[in-house]
């Protein structure tokens, strides 16, 4: 195990993060896997408030994720279907092409709050279909609070990471 983490840890202690970009994105994130001294399994506590998400719709090519909803209710879009979801439910998020690509919305009353579990690959090819945007990300360091975009493109030019997802 890497640093001061211990094997157990309570979903209320976690460390949270604030992100936020205009009128569609905001969310509190929390880094557990290390906090607990996983390191070949990400977990990440997400709380999205009402009629928000926390990010753009992606699709990773090398890394997988499952999705379990705590608290609230939501929209899980994967590929080109839509389902309804809500506290109890688990989603896959496989790695792959478009066809993969998903994204959580709370359309819910009140907060939408779920784990993410994610393999640890070190490079990732992410794909952003709704903008156009194609990104070579790594873990900069294995405890980063999120990956390194090493380059963003659209149109052959590097962008912002929330270039056209308003």
């Amino acid at each position: 195990m890497r640093g001061p983490a211990k094997p157990v840890a309570h979903i209320d202690d976690v460390p949270v993060r604030e992100l936020a970009h205009g009128e569609k994105f905001a969310a509190q994130l929390g880094r557990i896997g290390p906090l607990v001294g996983m390191e070949q399994l990400g977990c990440m506590l997400t709380v999205v408030p009402p009629g928000k998400r926390a990010f753009p719709r992606h699709n990773h090519h090398a890394i997988e994720e499952a999705i379990v909803i705590l608290e609230g209710e939501g929209e899980y879009r994967l590929g080109g279907e839509t389902h309804a979801v809500r506290a109890g439910h688990v989603m896959a998020a496989p790695a792959g092409g478009q066809d993969t690509a998903h994204q959580l919305v709370n359309t819910g009353s009140s907060d939408l709050k779920y784990l993410c579990f994610s393999t640890q690959q070190g490079i990732d090819i992410v794909e952003y279909p709704d903008s156009g945007k194609v990104a070579a990300a790594h873990w900069k360091h294995p405890d980063a609070e999120r990956p390194e975009f090493v380059l963003r493109t659209y149109a052959g030019e590097s962008v912002d990471y929330w270039e056209g997802e308003e």
